[in-house]
C-alpha cells in the first residue's frame, strides 16, 4: 500500500506542477508539454498497477 501512497502523492504533487507552470508559461511551452508527458506516464503506471478494470493478456476469438 506504501508504494501506491508515494505514486499518488507524485502525481498530485506533478499536477500542481504542472497547474503551476501552464500559468506561466503556456499550455503551449514545450516545458508544459514536457511535464504534461511526465505527469502521462506517473498516471499510466499508477492506471497498470491499480486499476480494478485490467485489459486480458488476451483475447479469445471463440
Amino acid at each position: 500500500m506504501m508504494e501506491k501512497e508515494k505514486l499518488s502523492n507524485q502525481i498530485e504533487n506533478k499536477r500542481a506542477e504542472l497547474i503551476e507552470l501552464a500559468a506561466e508559461e503556456g499550455l503551449k511551452s514545450d516545458l508544459t508539454i514536457q511535464l504534461s508527458q511526465e505527469l502521462d506516464r506517473l498516471l499510466n503506471q499508477y492506471n497498470q498497477k491499480y486499476s480494478k478494470y485490467q485489459k486480458p493478456d488476451f483475447i479469445s476469438l471463440q
